[in-house]
């Protein structure tokens, strides 16, 4: 068994020792032991050919069950979550997950279902699933719905791909440019090009918004889709996204409209009225799952009414008194999911839809957006702002007044970790240089705001008077500061017991 201790002083003055135990295994510990066989018992040479087998697996772990149940319970208590505290990760929405959705997620009845079983044996499912559908045309005033794609970027790709089949099956082959504002999120490049398509940057305007004149010399035969987020990825609404898509459709272009920030818009305006062909959706954000550390995520993609015959296969439609997939779509890109979508985050989305409803839904927007401009209000000055005027459900500052003190963002971000929050999203926008992008979401409180507001302006203050403060933090987490270059270079990709391949 192995140990090891860390120490740290606090602002405070708080000294904190902290030991932390890795190696647990003792020789001849056993968590369990397997009851008697009630079947006459097999020789093992009968159930496992020889050669496949070992004799022992060395260093393999040896432990008792309280010392499994402590261990994965520490682990839990040591890792941050939106239950435990404020996760203001801009671009994330981040949001608090209520546990009605949770509970019905983890039904049996629903739990249970497997895809292959069949459309008589679940029926409830897809209803549930045509019902979602339908909410979510209705939300975005796009009447085509695909729940197939299974994240934010998954979706991405299945609306590009629906844009390449629509130019194509027109005639329009030579369509293969997609219009990309700098301020889009970075994923929509990658879509477009695993599509077939080009992607060309439009360059923003001063106020950070789309440039009519920039996208009116770019436009050409040659333009398949203007890729578009909005509110965009600096948290400021398009306000000229109307006059844009129509110069699009005008050169015979589709509008597609990335999702991601629709925590924004929600139940305020509908992206089919400022002139969006296609959406996607991030079930996981605006509808509130769970999707911290990488998962999991739902992508659906609405269309507008020329575009529905391109939908992925199945749809799920209404047949009388039943639902079942329907696959006679001959137009469409096909599957871009090896089943239906994923049916959890699906199932979580319709009830936070259902317990909200329409009002509830436009008032989750309107304190979103309250909360992103009470924290603009309150921090600027102590933050530069790049772009000093009303946000939607995000606010970017950036290091502007600390970066002559020798501070930068990371500095902050990891300094903020001491006062108990995690850290917003850092150094994205690429567009903006040392941003810091914050999204409180409308689940906190504004005693919530209130103490991270100043937990930022003491830090602000730290940097003029106690700058290896910031240099040298986190100093109260379990791990401190990580060499990021040597974590990259050299990554620890596996487990090795103690004494045993142990450079590995």
């Amino acid at each position: 068994m192995s140990e090891h201790t860390s120490h740290s002083i606090g602002t405070d003055g708080l000294f904190i020792e902290e030991q932390v135990l890795f190696e647990r295994s003792v020789s001849g510990r056993q968590g369990f032991e397997l009851p008697p066989l009630d079947v006459p018992p097999q020789p093992l040479d009968a159930l496992l050919d020889p050669t496949l087998r070992r004799s022992d697996i060395p260093g393999f772990p040896e432990l008792n069950e309280v010392d499994v149940v402590r261990h994965y319970t520490r682990l839990s208590q040591w890792n941050y979550s939106i239950d435990l505290g404020f996760y203001p990760l801009g671009s994330c929405t981040m949001k608090y997950n209520p546990k009605i959705n949770e509970a019905v997620a983890g039904l049996l009845q629903f739990r249970n279902l497997h895809p292959f079983d069949p459309e008589s044996a679940c029926q409830g499912a897809l209803r549930m699933m045509y019902e979602l559908s339908r909410f979510l045309g209705e939300i975005s005033g796009l009447p085509g719905v695909t729940l197939q794609p299974a994240a934010g970027a998954h979706g991405e790709f299945t609306g590009m791909l629906i844009a390449r089949a629509y130019h194509k099956h027109r005639g329009d082959n030579d369509r293969l440019q997609v219009l990309i504002p700098d301020s889009a999120h970075g994923t929509n490049p990658a879509s477009c090009a695993v599509c077939g398509f080009e992607a060309v940057q439009l360059q923003s305007g001063p106020d950070g918004l789309l440039d009519l004149d920039a996208l009116r010399a770019k436009l050409s035969p040659r333009v398949a889709a203007l890729m578009v987020t909005n509110p965009n990825t600096l948290g400021l609404f398009e306000s000229r996204i109307a006059e844009a898509a129509a110069l699009v459709h005008e050169a015979g272009g589709l509008v597609y409209a990335d999702g991601a920030n629709m925590n924004a818009i929600l139940g305020v305006t509908r992206p089919a009225e400022m002139g969006v062909d296609i959406l996607h959706f991030n079930l996981h954000k605006t509808f509130a799952t769970p999707h911290g550390g990488g998962g999991p995520g739902s992508g659906p993609v609405a269309v507008a009414q020329h575009l529905i015959p391109f939908l992925p296969v199945p749809v799920v439609v209404e047949d009388g008194d039943r639902y079942r997939f329907d696959y006679d779509r001959p137009l469409s890109v096909g599957r871009v999911g090896t089943f239906y979508g994923n049916f959890g985050v699906m199932l979580r989305a319709y009830v936070y839809i259902l317990t909200m409803g329409g009002i509830g839904l436009r008032r989750a927007t309107e304190l979103a957006v309250l909360n992103a401009n009470y924290i603009r209000a309150k921090l600027k000055g102590t933050y530069h702002l790049p772009f000093d005027c009303l946000c939607k459900h995000e606010v970017v500052f950036n290091d502007h007044r600390q970066e002559p003190l020798g501070i930068s963002t990371l500095d902050i971000a990891k300094r903020l970790m001491d006062y108990g929050f995690h850290p917003p999203t850092i150094y994205f926008p690429l567009i903006v240089h040392g941003a810091l992008m914050i999204e409180p979401t409308e689940t906190e409180s504004r005693d919530t705001l209130d103490q991270f507001i100043n937990a930022m302006t003491a830090i602000a203050a730290e940097a003029e008077t106690h700058p290896e403060l910031l240099h040298d933090a986190p100093h109260r987490t379990k791990r401190f500061r990580l060499d990021e270059t040597a974590a990259a270079r050299k990554p620890v990709l596996r487990w090795s017991p103690m004494g045993l391949n142990a450079g590995d």
